[in-house]
């Protein structure tokens, strides 16, 4: 269950931090009145999407990491950095979907 669980957020992560992007930001042809608003709020799903899957994903890294690094740090103190350094990644991935998010209903 939890292989599992990992790797749907990974999907899901992935495609809101690069396929959606790929997808609003792709050449836009003439559109008329009525797909305009459709429009507007494809890219406004769009920019929700990648922002709050990509936080999503990287919330349950940073629960993975926080448990082993405290258990880690209750034997090996010494370790430390190492600890602080991988719970800084995961805040990388709420960063590149921000950029993503911006990006898309720029």
């Amino acid at each position: 269950m939890k292989n599992r669980l990992a790797r749907w957020l990974f999907g899901s992560t992935f495609v809101a931090a690069f396929l959606v992007p790929a997808l609003a930001l792709a050449q836009e042809t003439t559109t008329t009145t009525t797909e305009a608003w459709q429009a507007t709020v494809g890219k406004a799903l769009a920019a929700g999407l990648a922002m709050g899957l990509s936080a999503l994903g990287a919330g349950y890294a940073q629960a993975k990491i926080g448990s082993a690094g405290a258990g880690t740090l209750a034997v090996r103190p010494e370790v430390s950095i190492w600890i602080i350094t991988l719970q800084a990644l995961p805040k990388v991935i709420v960063l590149l979907g921000f950029v993503s998010a911006i990006l898309i209903s720029g």
